[in-house]
Order: C-alpha cells, then sequence, then structure tokens
C-alpha cells in the first residue's frame, strides 16, 4: 500500500517538475514593473515570414466566389462578363478556361454568407448563378 501512494507521489513530483520546467515563457521583475517575455527566436522568424507572404500581390486564399456563367463559347462569356462588370462595376469578375468551358466568376468573399449576399443581390440579373468554393485574392481583402 505504501508502495502504491509512493509511486502516486513520485508521478505528481515529476509531472510537477516537467510543467514547471516547461514553463519559461514569462518572467516578472518586481522591483522594475516590467515584463519580460522569453520566446524561441523562431516564432520571430515565422512572424516575419508571415507577414512577407501576406504582402504579397498575388497571395490567394480559400474563400468564395459566384459563378454566372458556364459554357464553351467563349463571346457568349466575354458578353456576360462585360454585362456583369456595367451592373456592378465595384466587384471583380474572373474569366476562367477548364477545357472545354468557360467559367465566368464574380467576387471574393471569405464566408458563405458574404458570397450569399451577394449572390441575392445579383440575382434577378444572373438566375442561374450560383457559390463555388474558389482561391480568391488576398490583396483585394487587405487594406
Amino acid at each position: 500500500m505504501i508502495r502504491k501512494h509512493y509511486r502516486i507521489f513520485l508521478s505528481a513530483v515529476y509531472l510537477l517538475f516537467f510543467l514547471l520546467n516547461g514553463v519559461k515563457s514569462q518572467t516578472a521583475k518586481a522591483d522594475s514593473g516590467k515584463v519580460e517575455y522569453i520566446q524561441d527566436s523562431r516564432i520571430g522568424e515565422l512572424m516575419n515570414k508571415k507577414v512577407l507572404i501576406n504582402e504579397k500581390k498575388d497571395a490567394k486564399v480559400k474563400g468564395y466566389r459566384v459563378q454566372i456563367h458556364f459554357g464553351s463559347d467563349r463571346e457568349k462569356a466575354k458578353e456576360i462578363k462585360a454585362k456583369f462588370l456595367q451592373a456592378f462595376n465595384s466587384a471583380m469578375a474572373y474569366e476562367k478556361y477548364e477545357q472545354p468551358n468557360f467559367k465566368i466568376r464574380v467576387g471574393d468573399f471569405r464566408t458563405r454568407t458574404e458570397a450569399f449576399k451577394f449572390l441575392k443581390e445579383i440575382s434577378p440579373d444572373f438566375p442561374s448563378s450560383f457559390i463555388v468554393q474558389d482561391e480568391i485574392e488576398l490583396k483585394e481583402l487587405v487594406k
């Protein structure tokens, strides 16, 4: 019985030792009122890399667009894109070719809810449009 309690005690001591030894994220100096953060230097490097990636002009993220046209006629696709840009000049329109069809997708939306609101707005002019998941332009989102 004593051996069992001794093992539990030793396990608790080891666990406490490893937890306290692993927590070195911050120390406080009581006399100066300052807090000193100690962190791995690689964290700063990773944060700098993240900033550089986000600043890239061609950076893309997963998001949503509204597809307003799908068909094999290139001229028809261009016509629909022009009609959309004339009616909704504040939104972006993208022409995508996947053999043998042309797709016209519009907008850059981070959430499906944003895309749905826009879909409802354009539905009277483009009744066959629908929401698709796509890579969207990051530069349009960060301002």
